[in-house]
């Protein structure tokens, strides 16, 4: 009788996977599809308060109709015990007139009544599913938000090791090599500076402390 939750129903459905398809945000369009069932809620809500807004205004027709049906009998077994039958027979006139209504009315009114009862049966079924498409929602909501994340630290760190990484790696380990060298270089340079003169000195200095200690142990100091 009544089709809701037309548009979210795709939710578990091709929509979904065309969504991720289509690189759409997931997080985004499950936001959109629960703003569409909280919209058709709405619509049904007002549905229903209508319905209802109905079913009372019958039910009160319907006692009005059944009012006067008792009124009219009273009226004309007063007419009667007054001796006036021609008034009796138009107030029974009336009284069938509005027995007639309030027949046709309560027929209406048990019709509307029976449409409220499943609309609010709809509406419960349709905040039910709500209430599990939220859940869902939100788990898959912080599965999209981790596998995210994931994806962008696997990216991160798949750069660590590439090519570019490596070889600029590479390329400053070959300037280390070349620092080492050139100081060691420099090192070599430095003791073929030395003057013979100091060679010599040093290699005197040596030789004088020899004789001394020499000529100490032999007493000659």
């Amino acid at each position: 009788m009544f089709q809701f939750f037309k548009r979210v129903k795709t939710v578990v459905g091709s929509e979904l996977n065309a969504m991720l398809d289509k690189a759409e945000d997931p997080v985004k369009m499950l936001d959109q599809f629960m703003r569409d069932m909280e919209a058709d809620i709405r619509e049904v809500e007002s549905a229903v308060a209508k319905q209802i807004a109905n079913e009372k205004l019958l039910q009160k027709k319907v006692e009005d109709a059944n009012s006067m049906v008792s009124k009219r009998e009273e009226q004309a077994m007063k007419a009667i015990e007054a001796g006036n039958e021609d008034l009796a027979r138009r107030a029974l006139e009336d009284k069938k007139v509005h027995a007639e209504q309030a027949s046709s009315l309560q027929e209406s009114y048990t019709r509307a009544k029976e449409d409220a009862a499943v609309l609010r049966q709809k509406l419960d079924e349709m905040k039910n599913e709500y209430n599990q498409m939220k859940l869902k929602k939100d788990s898959l909501k912080a599965r999209a938000e981790s596998a995210q994340t994931r994806t962008k630290m696997n990216r991160t760190m798949s750069g660590i090791g590439s090519d570019e990484s490596r070889s600029g790696f590479d390329r400053m380990e070959e300037k280390v090599l070349q620092f080492e060298a050139e100081a060691e270089t420099s090192e070599d340079m430095r003791s073929s500076n030395r003057s013979l003169d100091d060679e010599f000195k040093q290699l005197d200095n040596g030789v004088d402390d020899e004789l001394a200690a020499l000529k100490k142990k032999m007493g000659k100091a």
